[in-house]
């Protein structure tokens, strides 16, 4: 592969993955080589290499038809919660005291966007504020293979944050829980920042399992209304 097609490759890459963070790729959606490399105007190839990488990474899964991202039962979404909860909060404590001023004023940035977010229940400009959030303090992590194994587990969740986001409630104490991480990692405070970070990352569990919860709730409804379709489509 030359040059200019591993450019490419990293480019298509990155891009993706941020519409993946983003939560702009849902569960429903079918990413496809050939329809990739048409909308970025580029070879087939370039498109299906970044596909493939981002299968590598876990975040697609191949389908009978191209890409789709990976459905996450409740025993996944603990037991990524329990591999974080070993990463996380060593890595809060570390950033808090590795706190750069830029780190800290993208924070505020961040926290005060979130908390503007939540009450105007815009989800969209909340979850990528909470990505603004979790890139500020992970740049003060000096461990990059934490740094990057972290940020790695942390978008396994894409599929199913705008739905975690969508009820108040839960919106409301992920919030106040990551507001109360700020806190700790603006006052350069390490051991709050641990224990802080534990706390977030039990709330956001909670948060998880019950948008999952929703989701499976949604799905059996729809199910019982397609046999219904069907069933009277054959009697036509």
């Amino acid at each position: 592969m030359t040059v200019r097609n591993l450019n490419l490759v990293e480019s298509l890459y990155a891009d993706l993955r941020r519409r993946l963070q983003l939560s702009e790729i849902g569960p429903d959606d079918r990413l496809v080589d050939t329809d990739i490399a048409e909308a970025y105007g580029t070879s087939r190839m370039p498109a299906r290499e970044a596909l493939l990488r981002l299968v590598a990474e876990g975040y697609l899964v191949g389908s009978t038809r191209g890409f789709v991202l990976p459905i996450l039962s409740p025993d996944d979404i603990a037991g990524l919660f329990e591999l974080r909860r070993q990463l996380e909060p060593r890595a809060a404590g570390a950033a808090a005291r590795d706190l750069t001023a830029d780190a800290a004023r993208q924070l505020a940035e961040a926290m005060d966007v979130i908390r503007e977010a939540h009450a105007a229940g815009d989800i969209r400009r909340l979850v990528e504020a909470n990505i603004d959030f979790r890139n500020a303090w992970i740049s003060c992590v000096r461990n990059p293979h934490m740094a990057a194994t972290i940020s790695r587990f942390m978008d396994y969740f894409q599929a199913i944050r705008l739905d975690t986001f969508s009820d108040q409630v839960t919106r409301r104490i992920y919030v106040e829980a990551l507001g109360a991480l700020f806190s700790a990692l603006d006052a350069r405070d390490s051991l709050a920042a641990q224990d802080r970070m534990t706390a977030f990352l039990f709330a956001a569990e909670s948060a998880y399992l019950a948008a999952h919860q929703r989701q499976a709730e949604r799905d059996a409804s729809v199910k019982p209304t397609r046999r219904r379709q069907q069933k009277n489509n054959h009697k036509t």
